[in-house]
């Protein structure tokens, strides 16, 4: 094949701005590829020759193997939204049910990678530290939606919080375990919002 040939076969790029047809052909290709052979098979030079996409178009919208891999991810999760059911307690069921879902059904294995990718690669922790804590902070407004209802108390630390309910679900994602009953994420609810101690235990 010719050099010319090869230009035409690759597909159009316009500096920094991204082209709806090469980011979408990128996409799909990383996908596929983390299906099909998962993180030791996924690389900036798999995804450019599946895609037929030149590498440093693929580093220019996306300066790390990680923030390709979020936007992968992102792509596959959709928008995000959180139910509203009236009340905090059935907000916070249906959130974790809906996160662990996703993940047991498609997210999930494109999740681990891009966690396995971040504790060898200082961008990719980066990049997940970033997410993790934009996330937390989206998914406060299932807590601030129970503060203006008088349900939980307006002194606490959303974010934190919500930490710690994602934090189980990452902890469930990490060791397989993607399929606690509702009883059981029901217990988890409840113990956080009434609290662990008894009155005795709570004034010592």
């Amino acid at each position: 094949m010719t050099n010319t040939a090869r230009d035409i076969t690759k597909r159009t790029s316009i500096g920094a701005q991204r082209n709806p047809a090469s980011e979408d052909a990128i996409l799909t290709a990383a996908a596929e590829i983390l299906t099909e052979g998962g993180l030791s098979a996924f690389s900036i030079e798999a995804v450019a020759r599946r895609a037929k996409a030149g590498k440093p178009t693929i580093y220019r919208w996306w300066p790390s193997k990680a923030a390709l891999l979020l936007d992968v991810y992102h792509r596959q999760k959709g928008e995000t939204f959180y139910p509203d059911t009236g009340a905090t307690r059935g907000d916070l069921i249906a959130f974790l049910e809906a996160l662990l879902g996703f993940w047991k059904t498609s997210g999930g294995e494109v999740f681990r990678s891009i966690v396995a990718e971040a504790q060898s690669d200082p961008a990719a922790l980066e990049a997940l530290r970033d997410y993790a804590v934009t996330r937390c902070r989206a998914s406060g407004v299932i807590l601030e939606r129970g503060v203006a209802r008088g349900e939980i108390r307006g002194t606490l630390d959303i974010p934190l919080i919500m930490e710690l309910f994602s934090s189980f679900c990452w902890q469930r994602l990490l060791t397989g375990r993607l399929d606690p009953s509702r009883d059981q994420i029901t217990h988890l609810v409840d113990a956080v919002l009434t609290g662990f101690a008894t009155e005795r235990g709570g004034a010592q």
